[in-house]
């Protein structure tokens, strides 16, 4: 069987439907009446069902048991095909059952290459080391729009920035109020939207559960498991770091990202004329527009990568390392600014001395057109050879 997972409203039941064209019977959770006779009898609701689409399956996790046993009595592939807008399998006892039995695809909001009708090749020009300048380059305010705007299709249609920012807070209020009691008991539920505050004002940053749980008073192991708990709806992500064992001075704490950065501005208040008047809220956002696009172009490449962020006890940093699964490296910096300085290669510089021959190249994504060679492997790129 296959399971797409991602983010709600990020297109999957758009996609699954157009199969259900061709000959497959769609079922959706979303529907009452349909999810009681689930939650009643798993192994009744599943009894006879084939060539089947089953969407929101979190709503009744107690269903992809039921599906194990019919899968494993008639081993057919492509029996089932299951959507669900939060991560079940980080569900123990689900993971465990379904292992070896089901691919599993993450389907996160549009990428800006698919937006623009673009095949990209950023990932792979870049363990090739290959980058050229691009005159038609966004830059400056249109950069500024382009990244608030985000990726999900309903955002994007919607033409003025206030019925965005309207759709946002929308959509922040069903992702709190339903989809996490769909997966768990939550606790001071009436203090999320405070707790989701706190934490966009600290993406792009190392995270801090003690701090975090503090804001809105429980404990560490609380803030930890509500983190875990908005990961697991697609909210924000935890990207781990890069460490070597041969070097003790590396951090070896996860960093925190929301991943549409469209939301993380709604979260925050930050409209096109704010990040104008106040140009340093613009960073944070673009960093999480960066990480979120490099997630979307990792899963339609044929590259296998593995993300995470790099830090020294020097505070030498670079803010996403991909880490090719034969061990080669390479490093993604961001910068918010037009101009790039040799001193912005620091991180990437100590990432490439950390690495020593697994170091393939490293980019600075600054505010430009122009492609800047900074040194061996190093090269200053503009933002939008991301979807290049």
């Amino acid at each position: 069987m296959v399971l797409i997972v991602g983010p709600r409203r990020a297109g999957k039941t758009t996609l699954v439907r157009k199969l259900a064209e061709v000959g497959r019977a769609y079922i959706t959770l979303d529907d009452q009446t349909v999810l009681e006779a689930a939650q009643s009898d798993p192994a009744g609701f599943i009894r006879g069902l084939d060539k089947t689409i089953i969407d929101e399956i979190q709503r009744a996790p107690d269903l992809l048991l039921a599906i194990k046993k019919t899968v494993d009595e008639d081993y057919r592939p492509g029996r089932f095909l299951l959507t669900g807008s939060a991560n079940v399998l980080t569900l123990p006892r689900v993971a465990d059952s379904l292992a070896g039995r089901m691919e599993t695809i993450q389907m996160l909001p549009l990428a800006r290459a698919e937006i623009e009708g673009r095949t990209p090749t950023f990932l792979e020009r870049l363990f090739e080391g290959k980058f050229q300048g691009r005159q038609d380059a966004i830059i400056g305010d249109d950069l500024v729009q382009l990244v608030l705007l985000g990726g999900f299709p309903e955002a994007i249609a919607r033409e003025s920035e206030r019925r965005r920012q309207d759709w946002a807070r929308s959509y922040l209020t069903s992702i709190l109020t339903r989809d996490l009691r769909d997966i768990a008991d939550v606790e001071k539920l009436t203090e999320l939207p405070k707790f989701v505050r706190l934490l966009a004002e600290h993406s792009g940053q190392l995270v801090n559960y003690s701090q975090f749980g503090a804001g809105i008073n429980v404990s560490h192991k609380t803030g930890q498991r509500y983190v875990g708990l908005l990961e697991q709806v697609f909210l924000i992500a935890t990207l781990q770091p890069w460490f070597t064992n041969a070097l003790k001075r590396i951090a070896k704490t996860p960093k925190l990202h929301f991943l549409d950065s469209g939301l993380l501005a709604a979260v925050r208040g930050l409209t096109f004329d704010r990040v104008k008047a106040d140009r340093g809220t613009f960073g944070a956002l673009l960093e999480s527009f960066v990480f979120s696009e490099v997630l979307k172009l990792m899963t339609a490449s044929d590259l296998r990568l593995t993300p995470h962020h790099f830090r020294d006890r020097d505070m030498r940093e670079v803010d996403i390392v991909l880490e090719r699964d034969d061990g080669m490296i390479v490093g993604i910096e961001i910068k918010a600014s037009a101009t790039v300085k040799s001193s912005d290669f620091g991180g990437l510089r100590a990432l490439a001395d950390a690495c020593g021959d697994h170091f393939a190249f490293g980019v600075v994504l600054y505010d430009s057109t122009d492609t800047v060679p900074f040194g061996d492997r190093l090269v200053a790129a503009p933002l939008s050879t991301l979807w290049a």
